[in-house]
């Protein structure tokens, strides 16, 4: 009898985990420019995040969660304080996966990879 218990209740616990998989998209930022980048902020559905700088050649990673549709807008400041502006990729509530953005000194470079969910 305790066997079964813990059977049911294993599976109880499995299909409740199961539902509630956590949808993210997995942003990765670099400055491909040989100058420091500045105030750089993403905007998504429903959210912002920003990073104050980012040295040349260096990355940083966040996961977002949009909580409704729309596109992924990012700004920031080249090294001459000069303001910079790109639209990218269109984001779903519940996608999944990676969006590689490539900054330059003048532009934006966004490469979605998302699943719809």
């Amino acid at each position: 009898m305790k066997v079964f218990r813990l059977t049911v209740f294993l599976i109880a616990f499995l299909a409740a985990s199961g539902c509630t998989h956590s949808h993210v998209i997995q942003v990765n930022i670099t400055n491909t420019s040989n100058e420091k980048l500045s105030t750089i902020v993403i905007d998504y559905p429903e959210a912002t995040f920003g990073i104050n700088s980012l040295e040349p050649g260096k990355s940083f990673q966040y996961k977002i969660k949009p909580t409704g549709n729309g596109t992924l807008k990012i700004s920031f400041r080249n090294a001459h304080g000069m303001s910079r502006e790109a639209v990218g990729p269109v984001v779903n509530k519940n996608d999944e996966g990676s969006i590689d953005i490539k900054l330059t000194q003048d532009s934006a470079i966004s490469e979605p990879k998302l699943a719809r969910k």
